[in-house]
């Protein structure tokens, strides 16, 4: 029997989209108002899904303070009051569009968690926007 835990978290964070290859009306055109030069910030919710068997000696998928620990470690303080294009180096050459911080949210955690459990990563950039990854 599979089950899904789930972690919810939020970050702060700065950001631009645009592509250095692009002239500044091509940015606008394609980006938008993020596409500003100076930067705009969203209040990012992260919800983290592990899915898994339950361990029949703890009752548990995955020990909720070891996921805790690990978004906290790895994402709140990479991303937390950042500006994402600047200070994470996950995007000095990649757009940080929700959706590339999903991948690049769930890239990070991946590593820490068991192989046998599956990933999912789910980032709201407003209320009404939201993406989700699962991984390839």
């Amino acid at each position: 029997m599979k089950v899904t835990v789930h972690r919810k978290a939020h970050f702060n964070a700065a950001h631009r989209l645009y592509r250095k290859d692009f002239t500044d009306d091509e940015n606008a055109k394609t980006f938008g108002k993020c596409s500003n030069p100076n930067y705009h910030g969203h209040n990012y919710e992260l919800i983290v899904g592990v899915t898994g068997e339950i361990d029949p000696k703890t009752g548990f998928v995955m020990d909720m303070k070891v996921l805790k620990d690990l978004i906290y470690n790895e994402i709140e303080q990479a991303f937390d009051h950042k500006n994402l294009n600047v200070e994470v180096p996950e995007f000095k050459d990649r757009n940080p569009t929700a959706e590339n911080i999903a991948v690049v949210i769930w890239n990070k955690l991946r590593k820490h968690i068991e192989k046998e459990l599956e990933l999912e990563v789910v980032l709201y950039e407003t209320p009404r926007n939201f993406v989700t990854y699962k991984g390839v």
